[in-house]
């Protein structure tokens, strides 16, 4: 069993204590109106505010706050990075508020301390605030794990899930159709493929079997479109071969195989905003690109260019509401791309850049995943 280590061991992580609190969350104010006030507290300093006394606590930890908080449109995008620090060899994710430029640092995720960054696959439910790191690898052994551990931005903690059933490593995992679905990645010394897929219900806790992949499927990228999970092998310099790529639908638990123009045109790192996917290419100018289904075929998409000056590879990428594109690069300076249709199928996009402080220059982006908070 190679389960991520614990890091809390309190019984209860959502909070609450074991009854209801005598004291009034705000004296002199009415519980709902003390509640709203609450509410009102940005994400970074949430963790401070449950120290102020075990009133708050409750309010915070409580179930319903982030859906509270996201109903009121209390709750905000922030942009989680996995980033490699390559002088200490370590790992550790910071958070990024759009707003104001400012980042903050969570809290150590659980996980073996000789591990491989890219190894690990990620997952997310957006709109409640949760983040799940799946499987990876011991670089001291090249042994796959079979740990999943979960952060959830409302309580500003990790914790761990059921480990999966496989053990695997440089695989894919998306949240598809109300479950996690991990398929295919490295075994036992990392030179073996796996077929298997398998299945995440975060209600139970629990994975199940899902219909197996074609094994030897190298994943270069996948997302997450409309439900079903999009997996390809991505071209490799210099394009002698034309990648394979398929399709998982959760809710018939088969696979097909990915059409052509899809995966011929998917050269970049894959980011869905609605039911569109678009892709920042590898290569040359890094230009974006957005998939048409109606005619199997890419486009590119008009409007600014690439600020490839500052942004410079590895590239993360998230998607989020309104539009809008994240992408961590080198430095953890951060381009956002809002993206608007100007009809037809054609888009338009605009860039700016967050420059990251001067101490993240040796830092590099491994994902990004954008929570509301």
């Amino acid at each position: 069993m190679n389960s991520y280590p614990e890091v809390d061991p309190e019984k209860n992580p959502e909070g609450g204590g074991g009854g209801p609190d005598p004291y009034p969350i705000i004296p002199g104010l009415p519980d709902d109106i003390a509640e709203l006030c609450l509410l009102r507290v940005p994400y970074p300093y949430q963790t401070l505010a449950q120290s102020v006394s075990s009133s708050w606590r409750r309010v915070i930890r409580g179930p319903s706050f982030l859906l509270a908080r996201r109903s009121l449109s209390f709750s905000l995008p922030y942009l989680f990075v996995f980033a490699f620090h390559k002088p200490t060899a370590r790992i550790r994710w910071q958070a990024l508020d759009p707003r104001s430029g400012s980042w903050f640092v969570l809290p150590p995720m659980p996980a073996p301390k000789a591990s491989s960054p890219p190894s690990f696959a990620f997952a997310s439910d957006p709109s409640r605030g949760k983040l799940f790191v799946l499987g990876g690898t011991r670089t001291d052994s090249e042994s796959p794990l079979d740990g999943v551990v979960m952060y959830q931005a409302s309580i500003n903690r990790w914790s761990p899930l059921a480990p999966m059933r496989t053990p695997r490593a440089f695989f894919a995992a998306g949240y598809a159709g109300g479950r996690i679905v991990a398929a295919g990645g490295c075994g036992a010394g990392l030179s073996t493929s796996i077929s298997a897929v398998e299945c995440y219900d975060v209600e139970s806790d629990s994975w199940s079997p899902a219909a197996g992949m074609r094994p030897g499927l190298v994943k270069y990228d996948s997302a997450v479109v409309g439900d079903r999970l999009y997996l390809t092998e991505g071209w490799t310099w210099p394009f002698t071969f034309t990648p394979r790529g398929f399709v998982y639908d959760p809710y018939e638990d088969a696979w097909k195989e990915m059409s052509l123009g899809m995966r011929e045109g998917w050269t970049g790192i894959a980011v869905v905003l609605g039911d569109r996917l678009f892709v920042v290419s590898e290569h040359g100018d890094h230009r974006l690109k957005v998939y048409c289904p109606e005619g199997d075929m890419w486009r590119y998409v008009n409007g600014d260019r690439f600020p490839c000056e500052t942004l410079k590879k590895p590239f993360a990428v998230s998607g989020g509401e309104g539009g809008v594109i994240y992408v961590a690069a080198s430095g953890l300076h951060v381009g956002i791309g809002r993206v608007s249709e100007v009809g037809d199928g054609d888009f338009m996009v605009a860039w700016e850049v967050i420059a990251a402080p001067k101490a993240f220059h040796d830092f590099s982006p491994c994902n990004a995943q954008l929570l509301y908070a």
